[in-house]
C-alpha cells in the first residue's frame, strides 16, 4: 500500500497524525503501508507507521516550511519499483496525475480530500476567481482519475457531492483518547500561563491565513475590552506568526511555537479553531479529548464534529468573543464532560478500518 503526501508539516499538523494513525493502522492490520513524502533530503527508515521514503522536494514559499514533490519522473519510478497493491493520495493538485498511473498499471487508486478546494480558492485565489467552477471542474478530474474519493465530514463531501459523483465515501479521522486527556490538567502549567486566574484559551494550528489565526488574538482584546481577564496560549507556527505578534502586541498573549505534550489542552478553558475551510479539524477534536470545549467557524465542517460540546462563531472577533464566554458561562464540570464524551465518538481504529474498507482491502 503506497501513500502518498504533499505539504507535511515539518513537526507536527493534522496530516502529519492522520497520516502517522492511518499508516499505524494498516501495519496493525497486517498490511505493508510505505509512505512517500517531500524533505529536505533522501531518507528510507520504517517505524511503527511502517516504511517512509522522502524525496527531495522545493520549499513552497510563503508556507513556513511546506515542501512538494516536484520530480514527477522520480517518483514514477519509484512507483513502478515498489508496486503497489494499493495507492492512498493525500494531494488533489500536483500530485493527482498519479490516478492516471494507477489505472494505466491495475492499481487500484484512493484520493483522500483534507481540504475544501472551493473554499481554499475562495480565501486564497485572486479577486474576482471563479472559485466553485474552477473547483468543480478540478473535482470532477479527481473523481475520474481514482477509484474512490475519501471525504472525512459532510461538509467536506459536498463539493463532490453537487457533482453526483458517484464514488465518494465518507469515513471520519480519529483521536487518540489516551493521549488527550481530561486527566492531564495541570493546575501548576495554568498558574504559569494565567497567573490572574482568569479563563485561559488556547489556539492550536497552522499559523497561515487560511487558518483565520487572527480570530483568537482579535476575540481576546474584545473580551478584554469588556473586563473579561482572559489569557491566549497559542500552539503552532506558521508564516504569518510574526503579524500575530505583532497584533497581539499589549495583550496577554504567549506564543509557544510547535510543542510535542499538548498537556495545555486539558489545561484550557476554551480552544478556538477559527479555519473557515477545515474539512474535519483534528486540533480540535483533540481538545475535546482532552475536556476542553471549543469554538469553532460556522463556515467549516467542524460544528458536526463538535456537536453540542462547542459553539460556532461568524468571522468577525465579536462573534467569537460571544461564544468564548457563552462557553464560559457553563458549568465546569459539565461542560468538561461533554466534551469528552463528544470526543470519544471518534477513534482511530474506526477510521482505520473505514479507510480499509474504501480500499476494497480485507482489515
Amino acid at each position: 500500500m503506497v501513500r502518498l503526501a504533499n505539504a507535511v508539516a515539518p513537526h507536527s499538523g493534522g496530516l502529519r497524525t492522520a497520516l502517522r494513525e492511518l499508516g499505524a493502522g494498516y501495519v496493525r492490520a497486517g498490511h505493508d503501508p510505505v509512505l512517500i513524502m517531500p524533505g529536505p533530503r533522501h531518507r528510507d527508515e520504517r517505524n511503527e507507521q511502517g516504511r517512509i521514503i522522502t524525496i527531495p522536494g522545493p520549499l513552497v514559499p510563503g508556507t513556513g516550511g511546506y515542501r512538494v514533490i516536484t520530480a514527477r519522473r522520480r517518483l514514477r519510478r519509484l512507483l513502478e519499483k515498489l508496486e503497489p497493491d494499493r495507492l492512498e493520495v493525500s494531494d488533489r493538485t500536483t500530485l493527482r496525475w498519479t490516478g492516471e498511473w494507477a489505472a494505466a498499471h491495475g492499481v487500484r487508486s484512493m484520493m483522500v480530500s483534507h481540504e475544501g478546494l472551493d473554499g481554499l480558492l475562495r480565501l486564497l485565489g485572486p479577486p474576482g476567481l471563479p472559485a466553485e467552477r474552477l473547483a468543480d471542474r478540478m473535482n470532477r478530474a479527481t473523481a475520474d482519475s481514482y477509484d474512490v474519493v475519501v471525504c472525512t465530514t459532510r461538509w467536506a463531501a459536498a463539493e463532490f457531492r453537487r457533482l453526483a459523483v458517484p464514488n465518494v465515501v465518507r469515513v471520519p479521522l480519529g483521536v487518540d483518547l489516551e493521549t488527550f486527556s481530561p486527566d492531564r490538567y495541570d493546575a501548576r502549567l495554568r498558574s504559569a500561563l494565567a497567573g490572574s486566574g482568569g479563563p485561559l484559551l488556547v489556539h492550536c494550528g497552522r499559523l497561515s491565513p487560511e487558518k483565520r489565526p487572527d480570530r483568537p488574538i482579535g476575540a481576546l482584546a474584545e473580551l478584554r475590552r469588556r473586563g473579561v481577564p482572559a489569557t491566549l496560549v497559542v500552539i503552532g507556527d506558521g508564516p504569518r506568526r510574526r503579524s500575530l505578534e505583532a497584533k497581539a502586541d499589549g495583550l496577554p498573549v504567549r506564543f509557544l511555537g510547535h510543542v510535542a505534550d499538548r498537556v495545555l489542552l486539558a489545561t484550557a478553558d476554551v480552544a478556538v479553531a477559527p479555519g473557515p475551510v477545515e474539512t474535519f479539524g483534528l486540533a480540535a477534536l483533540e481538545a475535546l479529548a482532552a475536556g476542553t470545549p471549543v469554538v469553532v467557524s460556522g463556515e467549516s465542517a467542524l460544528p458536526e464534529v463538535i456537536g453540542c460540546a462547542g459553539l460556532t462563531a461568524e468571522d468577525d472577533p465579536v462573534s467569537y468573543a460571544d461564544a468564548v464566554e457563552r462557553l464560559l458561562a457553563r458549568d465546569p464540570s459539565r461542560r468538561r464532560r461533554v466534551a469528552r464524551e463528544q470526543a470519544t465518538r471518534f477513534d482511530w481504529q474506526t477510521a482505520v478500518d473505514g479507510f480499509l474498507r474504501a480500499h476494497g482491502t480485507p482489515r
